[in-house]
């Protein structure tokens, strides 16, 4: 599965089409995402939008509801997912700035919230 597209309050966002560089995504630890929409970046940018509060709420629920695994091998970050879908929809919130890091001995889940 690849994170191309998701539904948000009234909107769409994504493209079916999308072209990505896959390369440059692998490169940075992300897999499975082939997603691109400049009115996603819009609506982000705007915390007025009528659909900015929803948007965090979804990625941040990507980020942190899910069973995925980090795992450091040779200096590299990866994901370890029961499921391709549950890899892409975790790779599709870091793709989109919110970063799963780890869980803590309390199971805690920590996400670096950073920008699109």
């Amino acid at each position: 599965m690849e994170f191309k597209k998701f539904s948000v309050g009234p909107y769409t966002y994504g493209s079916s089409s999308a072209k990505c560089d896959i390369k440059a995504l692998n490169d940075q630890g992300i897999t499975n995402v082939n997603f691109e929409d400049p009115t996603l970046q819009q609506h982000l940018a705007n915390p007025f939008h009528d659909n900015y509060q929803a948007l965090v709420r979804m990625m941040e629920n990507l980020a942190v509801c899910h069973t995925v695994v980090v795992e450091s091998r040779n200096g590299k970050v990866s994901y370890n997912a029961s499921s391709p879908d549950e890899l892409a929809l975790v790779n599709g919130a870091k793709y989109l700035g919110y970063d799963f890091k780890s869980r803590d001995e309390d199971d805690n889940i920590v996400v670096h919230v950073g920008e699109l």
